[in-house]
């Protein structure tokens, strides 16, 4: 609906170009909003205000002459100046009655598909795997999953990249401590990612034979040490296990055929240098090789370096990431880079994208994109943190959600079973965790709290899941399929249109969601979507109706608010219940 009054207000530029009115070498970028006003219609532009300048005429005047130049059609039913020359559409109900209906037939909900697929490469979560994934491994998980969900539903093809960090000095120190383990001690120790971590450091910052030992084992696993890959390998095999469980547990779509790890592009490495020393863009600094992009200047004034390989002969995550693009455009075949990255990265995957283009690693045409994201943050303002002041380990967060979350579901509803209340907790836990993230604008920092999340009041994932079971327990009731029905839509009460003009709005959100990586863009509508349901319902009775003709009808209506939340949450990776 959007994208078409969209063309029509292009053909009108376009005409009032022809006539003169509108200068010919002007390309306006034509975008519609919500007004804030809803009585005013269904979708709003300042155009004629962006335009009035260049075509030298009064606003209002070119609203008009706008409006005058539309071309015939049945979608819009009315067009008002509003203002100093904002224009509302408000559309025809034949519209919205044939949009819905099409919503109810689609196995889509009326989502069109991109009209130019690409191959999406999603570069996420990506943790340590030296260490077992913590909270601030969240976000970039289930944002990155959220989007990728999205994309692949839109028509794109998606292709994941879990970009672990499996390699560097810390994995010396590492492997002296499995050198003193043996057999099942060694497997017990690694049980615990994070408490052999901590042993293995202790050792490193007590003993100095420990350290001096660490650092041989560095040079000897970078050089291809038969004995120390396979200790190595020991070991990343266990890390990737628990992060594959987190993955599971959190219903994300990342498994072991994602990862492409650091080491992945070891062999490459040295060629990119290479490559950069051929293409005189290599500037040796201090003994380091660095490349000094005129694009990003310090303070003074000076140009920052890329520095590509240390002094010492080591690589840093530049050289990687130089490696990675590569690899994704010429064997992933990738025309979009996504990546998400805490946005405290920003500055340097800017100038891993200038000087890929910049080196020739990337094609002109190849779109590369970093999409930060804010912290994590404890009520005391600062990063979050467990009760006894350390990291807190996601696979513990997850424990204490289903737990909070079972005492919950046992208070609200203790006639479930056991088995029930187990499977409610479960999704209720989890899905609150992560929609308590994805409902926040990505690019900023957020307060975890714990009884916000939870509440069944307010934009969370407690309030919509109910929301949901609310709904289908009314076909429940009917004793009827929400997919089988075959009235029509009519449109009277005015609960009942702004129901269905929300409805028809999904396709728009989820474009927006991928056209900005912005989930909270879907979480908001759903939100809005569940509470225009819950106005609906009180107001307007369904299985009551006066007659059949409006009870199937407000029964559709039902039916569409239920696949589209479910099929909402599902692009957000979260589960729907039954009952709660």
């Amino acid at each position: 609906m959007k994208e078409q009054l969209e063309q029509l207000l292009a053909a009108a530029v376009a005409q009032l170009q022809e006539q003169g009115t509108l200068p010919a070498d002007i390309s306006p970028r034509i975008q519609l909003d919500r007004p804030r006003d809803k009585s005013h219609g269904d979708f709003a532009t300042n155009l004629a205000l962006m335009l009035a300048k260049p075509a030298g005429t009064n606003p209002r005047a070119l609203a008009e002459a706008l409006i005058a130049a539309l071309p015939e059609n049945s979608l819009i039913a009315e067009a008002n100046i509003a203002g100093p020359g904002f224009i509302n559409f408000v559309i025809s109900q034949d519209q919205l009655l044939e949009q819905l209906e099409a919503a109810y037939q689609d196995a889509q909900v009326g989502v069109s598909a991109v009209d130019q697929p690409q191959r999406v490469v999603i570069d996420y979560s990506s943790p340590n795997l030296a260490k077992e994934m913590h909270v601030g491994h969240l976000r970039s998980a289930i944002i990155g999953d959220a989007v990728a969900r999205v994309c692949e539903f839109l028509g794109h093809t998606v292709i994941r990249q879990n970009h672990v960090g499996d390699w560097g000095t810390q994995f010396g120190m590492l492997l002296a401590h499995m050198e003193e383990l043996e057999g099942n001690e060694l497997a017990m120790e690694l049980s615990n990612l994070e408490t052999f971590y901590k042993a293995a450091k202790n050792r490193f910052d007590e003993s100095p034979e420990f350290a001096d030992r660490a650092r041989e084992l560095v040079v000897a696993l970078q050089s291809g040490d038969e004995k120390c890959l396979r200790l190595w390998q020991q070991f990343i095999d266990v890390s990737l296990s628990h992060c594959q469980e987190v993955y599971d547990r959190l219903g994300v779509k990342l498994t072991r055929e994602d990862v492409m790890a650091e080491s992945a592009y070891n062999d490459d490495l040295p060629q990119v240098v290479e490559d950069l020393r051929e293409q005189g863009l290599l500037v040796e600094d201090q003994g380091a090789q660095c490349v000094f992009l005129e694009e990003f200047k310090n303070k003074e004034g000076e140009a920052l370096p890329v520095i590509v390989q240390k002094s010492g002969g080591g690589y840093l995550y530049a050289t990687t990431d130089l490696a990675a693009v590569r690899y994704r455009q010429n064997v992933l075949k990738g025309d979009h880079l996504m990546y998400f990255v805490d946005q405290r990265q920003g500055l340097h995957f800017q100038q891993i994208f200038t000087l890929a283009k910049k080196a020739g690693f990337a094609r002109d045409d190849l779109q590369m994109d970093h999409y930060g994201f804010g912290t994590v943050m404890g009520k005391d303002g600062r990063p979050y943190k467990s009760r006894e002041g350390g990291v807190t380990k996601l696979a513990d967060l997850l424990d204490q959600a289903e737990a909070r979350a079972l005492a919950l579901v046992q208070s609200k509803n203790p006639d479930l079973s056991m088995e029930e209340q187990a499977q409610v907790a479960k999704v209720v836990g989890i899905s609150s965790v992560k929609y308590a993230d994805l409902s926040k604008n990505r690019t900023s920092d957020y307060i975890f709290d714990w009884d916000t999340m939870l509440s069944f009041e307010g934009n969370t994932a407690p309030y919509l899941l109910y929301a949901y079971t609310r709904v289908m327990s009314v076909f429940n009731k009917a004793g009827v399929q929400p997919d089988s029905l075959t009235g029509e839509f009519v449109l009277e009460d005015e609960r009942e249109l702004a129901l269905a003009n929300l409805l028809v709005r999904f396709n728009e959100v989820v474009h927006s969601v991928a056209n900005k990586a912005m989930p909270h863009f879907l979480c908001g509508y759903l939100f809005d979507l569940a509470g225009a349901f819950s106005s609906f319902y009180e107001a307007c009775p369904i299985l009551q109706a006066e007659d059949d003709m409006v009870k199937q009808s407000r029964l559709k209506l039902a039916a569409l608010t239920a696949k589209t939340l479910r099929q909402g949450l599902e692009l957000l990776g979260i589960e729907t219940l039954d009952k709660m």
